[in-house]
C-alpha cells in the first residue's frame, strides 16, 4: 500500500496528479488507487467520450482486464468479436470486388486465451474504469485542465512537483502539490510541450482519414468481420461494432497526392458517397450515423517520456501512429500498467527509485517496434494482399512452427507472423535489465536459467491450466494472482517424493534473516486474516506451489513446508493435460524450478529448485539488484 507519511493528508497534497481520462490515464489511476494512493485526476472534458475514438481491444489486452476483475463489466455490453479478417479485392477479370481470402485475427499458433479482437466505443470502457475508481474513492475532476507546472527535487524532496489546474470556463483553480505528474492528456500533450520534448516523425508519408461509426444496410456478405477492401475506387477498412453498427476507415489523402494537403477534409455525405463506390457491386445505406471524423494521422514518438523521473508521459502524448492496427488503447493500457506497480514499488519502499528508469525504455522500445510495424501494415494495406493459397500456406507454416532446413521463407509469411504476434499483444517484449535477468545480470549462479526453459525473461509468463488442490476447480495459472503490485513467485515443485529437501530448503532460506522474503514482511502480520490468500506475509510477494503430480496424491501440509503450506489456496497439481505445464515451459518434471513473474505478468528470472541454499541466494541476488535493502551479498544494478 502506499506509504503515509506527515503531509500526506494535506488537503492540497497528492501523491500523483493524472492529466487525461482517456485509457492510459484511467488504467494508471485505476491501478494506484486500488493500491491507495491519493490521486488528483483532471479531464478537461465535461464527460466521458460519447462517441468515436479507439474502439479494439487485444487479447493480451482482455488478459490484463481479467486480471484486474474488469473484463466481465466489458464484455457485459456484448462487444463485437473478430475472430478472422477477410481481404476483398478487384477481381483479375471485371470490375467490383471479391473476396480474396481471410485469415485468423490471433491464429493458432499463438497462445492465446481469447483469440479474438474485441471490439467497443471507447466512452463504454472509459466508464469501466470510471465506475471502478469510484469504488476506491477517486473521481475525474471535470472540466478541469493543466495550466502550468514545475518540477524541483532539491526543493521539495518528497513533493516535488507543483502543479497549477483551473476549470476550463476560468472560474475556479487550484494550486497542488505531488510526487508524481503524468500527462495522458493526448497528441497535443500541453505536460510535453512544457518540457519542451520534441517529436520524431517517423515516417514522411502522412495520411488524412475519414471514419464513421453508425447502422448500415448493406448487402455486402462479410459486414460483420473486419475487413480490408481494396477496389479501383479507393480503400476501406471494415470493423464490425456492437450493437449492431459497423465503422468504416476511409483514406481521404495521401501526401503522395499531387494535390496533397495535411487539413484536407470532407463531409460525411461525401465520405458515404466515396464508401457507396467501393462497395460496389454491393450496396450500402446508413440507417444512422452515429459518429464522423476527418483526421490527418502521422507516425511520431516522442524524444523522451520523461526528464526527471517524477513528470512522466504516456499514451498518445508518446506516440502516434495509424488506426488500421488496433493499437493505440492496448499499447496506452500497458504504458500505464508498467508505470504504476513501478511507482507503487519505489513509494511503498520496495524498490530503489532508480526502478523508474526503466519505464522510458521498456515502453520507448515497445513503441518504436510499434511504429515500425505500422508503417509495414500501412503499406500492406494499400497494396494488393496475396492469394488465398499463400494465406492459407502462411497459416500452415506457423502453426507447424517448422521449415524446411535452408529454405528461405517468403516476406509475407514472415510478415504474417510477426505481425499477428504484435497486434495480438503477445509478440511485446522488454529487452535486459534489472527486472529482466540476462548473462549481464549480477545474479549469476549454476542455478540460474536452467538451460532447458522455454521462459524468456522480458517476455509474457506462459499460460498454462492446473487443478487447484483445495477445490479440484481447473484454474489458469497465469491468471491465479490478480494485479496487485505484487511479484508472482511460481514454485514449479516437481514430484513430491523428489523435491521435498528442496522444497524444505526454500522455505528456511524464505524465512532466514534478511532474505529477499523477510526483509518486506508486512508490519500487520500478526493481524492478518487467515482468509488472506494472496499476501499473508508481504506486499510485495505472492507465492504459488504446482506439483507435476496428480490432484488426488497431493496433501499440502505434507508435501509442502508450513511457509509455502500457507498459500494453501495457490496450490496446483499439474495434470491438466498430456504436456503438462512444466514440460511447455520447459522446467524439469522431477525437480521443477522458481520461476518470478513481475506484478505485471512478464517473466523476470528462472532458476533451479535445489538443495540447499543455493536458489535462495539466487533469489535473494536477483530481487537485491533493484530492491532497497541488502539481501545477502546482492549486488547493485540499479
Amino acid at each position: 500500500m502506499a506509504a503515509q507519511t506527515d503531509r500526506s493528508a494535506l488537503s492540497d497534497h497528492y501523491d500523483i496528479v493524472i492529466v487525461g481520462a482517456g485509457p492510459v490515464g484511467l488504467m494508471l489511476s485505476t491501478c494506484l488507487a486500488r493500491w491507495g494512493y491519493k490521486i488528483k485526476h483532471i479531464d478537461n472534458r465535461a464527460e466521458p467520450t460519447p462517441t468515436g475514438r479507439a474502439d479494439g481491444i487485444q487479447p493480451r489486452s482482455l488478459d490484463l482486464l481479467r486480471n484486474m476483475g474488469l473484463k466481465s463489466a466489458i464484455m457485459a455490453h456484448q462487444p463485437a468479436r473478430v475472430y478472422e479478417v477477410a481481404f476483398w479485392d478487384p477481381p483479375k477479370n471485371g470490375k467490383g470486388i471479391v473476396r480474396t481470402g481471410t485469415w485468423a485475427s490471433c491464429p493458432s499458433f499463438i497462445d492465446a486465451r481469447y483469440p479474438f479482437t474485441t471490439l467497443l466505443h471507447q466512452g463504454l470502457i472509459e466508464r469501466v474504469f470510471i465506475a471502478d475508481l469510484k469504488k476506491n474513492a477517486v473521481e475525474v475532476q471535470r472540466p478541469w485542465t493543466i495550466t502550468g507546472f514545475t518540477s524541483n527535487e532539491k526543493e521539495d524532496s518528497e513533493y516535488p512537483v507543483t502543479v497549477q489546474i483551473e476549470h476550463v470556463d476560468g472560474t475556479a483553480s487550484e494550486k497542488i502539490k505531488a510526487k508524481y505528474l503524468f500527462g495522458g492528456e493526448g497528441g497535443k500533450s500541453f505536460v510535453r510541450d512544457q518540457l519542451k520534448i520534441g517529436v520524431t516523425h517517423k515516417d514522411p508519408i502522412a495520411h488524412v482519414w475519414g471514419v464513421m461509426d453508425g447502422v448500415v444496410n448493406t448487402d455486402f456478405p462479410d459486414i460483420k468481420m473486419k475487413c480490408t477492401i481494396h477496389s479501383e475506387h479507393g480503400s476501406i477498412m471494415v470493423i464490425p461494432r456492437e450493437d449492431n453498427m459497423v465503422r468504416l476507415y476511409i483514406q481521404i489523402a495521401s501526401s503522395t497526392d499531387a494535390d496533397w494537403h495535411p487539413r484536407k477534409t470532407a463531409t460525411a455525405e461525401e465520405v458515404q458517397a466515396s464508401a457507396k463506390k467501393i462497395f460496389a457491386p454491393y450496396t450500402i445505406e446508413w440507417e444512422r450515423l452515429e459518429w464522423f471524423s476527418v483526421y490527418p494521422i502521422g507516425q511520431g514518438i516522442s524524444d523522451k517520456y520523461t526528464l526527471d523521473h517524477r513528470v512522466f508521459l504516456g499514451g498518445d502524448a508518446c506516440h502516434t501512429h495509424s488506426p488500421k492496427a488496433g493499437q493505440g488503447m492496448n499499447t496506452a493500457f500497458l504504458d500505464a500498467q508498467n508505470l504504476a506497480w513501478k511507482i507503487h514499488a519505489v513509494e511503498s519502499g520496495f524498490a530503489r527509485r532508480s526502478l523508474l528508469e526503466t519505464y522510458e525504455p521498456e515502453r520507448k522500445d515497445v513503441a518504436e517496434t510499434l511504429l515500425s510495424f505500422d508503417n509495414k501494415y500501412a503499406k500492406l494495406f494499400s497494396q494488393r494482399p496475396p492469394p488465398a493459397s499463400t494465406v492459407a500456406a502462411a497459416s500452415a507454416s506457423a502453426t507447424a512452427a517448422t521449415s524446411t532446413a535452408g529454405q528461405e521463407e517468403n516476406e509475407f509469411i514472415k510478415t504474417f507472423k510477426e505481425s499477428c504476434a504484435f497486434t495480438s499483444g503477445y509478440g511485446v517484449f522488454y529487452k535486459a535489465n534489472a527486472l529482466n535477468w540476462s548473462a549481464a545480470h549480477p545474479a549469476q549462479s549454476h542455478v540460474v536459467h536452467p538451460a532447458s526453459t522455454k521462459l524468456v525473461p522480458g517476455r509474457l509468463f506462459m499460460n498454462a491450466d492446473v487443478t487447484r488442490v483445495v477445490d479440484a476447480n481447473t484454474a489458469h495459472l497465469e491468471q491465479e494472482v490478480p494485479l496487485n503490485g505484487a511479484f508472482r513467485l511460481f514454485v514449479f515443485a516437481g514430484k513430491p517424493s523428489v523435491t521435498a529437501q528442496a522444497l524444505r530448503d526454500l522455505a528456511s532460506g524464505m524465512a532466514r534473516k534478511g532474505s529477499f522474503y523477510t526483509a518486506y514482511t508486512r508490519p500487520d502480520i500478526e493481524s492478518v486474516s487467515h482468509h488472506e490468500r494472496h499476501n499473508p506475509h508481504s506486499h510485495f510477494f505472492t507465492v504459488c506451489s504446482i506439483f507435476a503430480a496428480k490432484r488426488s496424491s497431493i496433501e499440502i501440509s505434507r508435501d509442502l513446508p508450513a511457509l509455502l503450506a500457507r498459500y494453501r489456496d495457490n496450490v496446483y497439481a499439474d495434470d491438466r493435460h498430456a504436456v503438462s505445464a512444466h514440460a511447455k515451459m520447459g522446467l524439469d518434471e522431477e525437480r521443477g524450478a522458481v520461476v518470478v513473474v513481475r506484478p505485471d505478468g512478464y517473466t523476470g528470472f528462472v532458476v533451479a529448485l535445489a538443495e540447499g541454499s543455493a536458489t535462495v541466494d539466487a533469489l535473494n541476488q536477483y530481487f537485491g539488484s533493484f530492491c532497497t535493502k541488502k539481501l545477502g551479498e546482492a549486488q547493485s544494478l540499479l
